[in-house]
């Protein structure tokens, strides 16, 4: 009974068609595959077809330039003589949906080819075949993800030049919008290897652009296309290299180039996508097993004996020895990569912003990355084309959740605010409405308005549209009235000082006539009243130093008079003294009474 259940839904696999029919877990499938009795069965064929499959499919979406050699030996590991037609068919739908990592998806392709040229030719031949007939349809997307895809395929020596100068001359022969537009991308991609290989056709089809230009008959921007690719050729395609340092993995004289020409008869061989059974699949598999170790290079089978097995399992026990002693930096930052981008995806695929906000909680992101998650919601808001408030809610279900968020977020405002003169217009408005939102949500601290000097000195032309979107937001969500009990709290006074400055009264005067202009005047009057009682404040000032100075020269006077005058006194006194003690002594005998 345990080999009939199996069997049974092996069966009913097949039966499903050529889909593969109804899910079946991995496990289960390796358990199938491991019961199987006859490995040269239809059952464990279609099985081991599955398997294959989703792994090629996986490892071609997973690649990127990091992990390229990686994904490439993962990718040998598998049957690619069997996999031909699913390897063409998972890298040319990649490449479509991502057109920007057409290098990536070229370059494995170039590795691919030069082990496997049968797989580097399908692949070509299925893009050419793919370019006619979207070319026919007036597909646009699909042909330039296709024309890019060739473009880096001539790049990296899969596909020969005379493909690609074919290509321009049938864009050219009867320009359009979207031909012209088409082939300026083309030599802006290629234009750098076709330099090299082919000087004189990049010529000619310079030749055909200056043609294009003098007729006229293509509409203005695709004429300043065309000008643009001339300053590109002048910088001999400085800012367009034909391979980047990280895709530059196979040597010219190892790569196989394939001739196919957009005039020849191509047979995508679509048979290769759909699954045979093979009455030799066991022998065929054993081939593939000897070609994988001369591919790999893993001739060293089993011969060693058990001492070179010791041996090598002694030097990997030493290797993790070290490796556990050993403290590794990443430096390339490819952690901080990674998140951002999962950051990103999972913000740009949720509906509301609570629903974002509980997916990115539960990415358990270390305490110490909390301020570039915080940095990203910022960041991916203030790329949309105009505001969305659900940005604005997100950071504050963030600022809200921790007092710390609330903390990164006053950061946050301090680094934006400082380089806010490097941002365009749009993206300038997105993040001051983005902060207002916290402002008057009260997720983050006010004192954060403390880093505003409002001065004709201390701010750019960018930074005072900057401070108008801010207040002019804030002022929309509470209105004028809670806005200005709040910017008149005595508390917060010392936070305020630079956006309502009494230092100086031409400062004060420019914010005066900054909050007028952009309709809150309503905030400035106690400036206001500070400037007008200013007069009577410095003569007030200069009455109380006149009488300080006054009350001080009297004090000094009348202490000199108090001492001269003592001293007259005391001079009086003596000579009194003196005159009374003569007159004393002087004084005449008295006279006798007559009788």
């Amino acid at each position: 009974e345990g080999q009939n259940k199996p069997e049974s839904l092996m069966q009913r696999t097949i039966k499903a068609g050529k889909a593969g029919g109804a899910y079946i877990p991995p496990f289960r499938l390796k358990q199938m595959m491991a019961e199987a009795q006859d490995k040269n069965s239809v059952e464990y064929q279609r099985m081991t077809w599955e398997g294959l499959k989703k792994s090629i499919n996986g490892l071609v979406n997973k690649v990127t330039k990091t992990n390229m050699t990686t994904i490439i030996k993962e990718l040998l590991s598998h049957n690619m003589v069997r996999a031909r037609g699913l390897y063409a068919r998972s890298v040319m739908k990649a490449q479509l949906a991502s057109p920007a990592f057409s290098p990536v998806y070229a370059a494995l392709t170039a590795v691919i080819n030069t082990k496997l040229p049968e797989n580097g030719e399908t692949v070509l031949k299925r893009v050419v075949g793919q370019f006619r007939r979207s070319y026919k349809r007036n597909d646009k997307p699909v042909c330039t993800a296709m024309v890019r895809f060739i473009a880096h395929l001539i790049n990296q020596q899969v596909a020969h030049e005379i493909l690609g100068l074919q290509l321009l001359t049938v864009l050219l022969e009867k320009p359009t919008d979207d031909s012209v537009e088409l082939a300026v991308s083309f030599v802006k991609e290629a234009g750098c290897a076709l330099q090299q290989l082919s000087p004189q056709g990049l010529h000619a089809i310079f030749e055909r652009f200056r043609g294009v230009l003098h007729e006229g008959s293509i509409d203005k921007r695709v004429q300043y296309m065309i000008e643009g690719l001339f300053a590109v050729r002048k910088t001999n395609f400085a800012e367009f290299p034909a391979l980047e340092p990280e895709l530059d993995l196979v040597d010219a004289d190892d790569q196989i180039t394939h001739e196919i020409s957009l005039d020849d008869q191509i047979d995508p061989e679509a048979g290769l996508d759909i699954f045979h059974a093979d009455p030799e699949f066991e022998a065929h598999e054993q081939q593939w097993a000897e070609l994988k170790k001369e591919l790999l290079g893993d001739d060293s089978g089993d011969e060693g004996g058990d001492e070179s097995g010791s041996g090598e399992e002694e030097s990997e026990e030493e290797e993790d020895e070290a490796g556990r002693t050993q403290d590794i930096q990443d430096e390339t930052e490819t952690d901080l990569v990674n998140m951002r981008r999962t950051i990103y995806l999972t913000i740009q695929s949720s509906m509301q912003a609570d629903e974002a906000a509980h997916k990115l909680m539960k990415l358990q992101i270390k305490p110490e990355q909390t301020k570039e998650l915080l940095r990203m919601i910022v960041e991916c808001g203030m790329q949309e084309r105009t505001y969305m408030k659900y940005y604005g809610v997100l950071a504050e279900r963030f600022a809200k959740a921790r007092k710390e968020n609330g903390e990164m977020f006053d950061e946050l405002f301090a680094q934006y605010y400082a380089t806010v003169h490097r941002l365009e217009t749009n993206k300038l408005r997105n993040v001051a409405k983005i902060f207002a939102h916290l402002l008057h949500s009260d997720s983050m601290p006010w004192s954060c308005l403390e880093y505003i000097l409002l001065n004709e000195e201390e701010t750019t032309s960018s930074s005072r549209i900057f401070i108008k979107i801010l207040f002019q937001e804030i002022s929309e969500y509470m209105g004028l009235t809670k806005l200005r009990e709040r910017m008149e709290d005595r508390f917060m006074a010392q936070h305020f000082a630079g956006l309502f400055p009494r230092d100086n009264p031409r400062n004060t005067r420019f914010a005066i006539n900054f909050f007028t202009s952009i309709g809150l005047g309503g905030l400035t009057e106690g400036l206001r009243e500070h400037l007008k009682n200013l007069p009577k404040m410095i003569m007030q000032h200069q009455a109380d130093d006149s009488d300080s100075s006054s009350s001080s020269s009297s004090s000094s006077s009348s202490s000199s008079s108090s001492s001269s005058s003592s001293s007259s006194s005391s001079s009086s006194s003596s000579s009194s003294s003196s005159s009374s003690s003569s007159s004393s002594n002087s004084k005449p005998p008295p006279k006798k009474k007559r009788s």
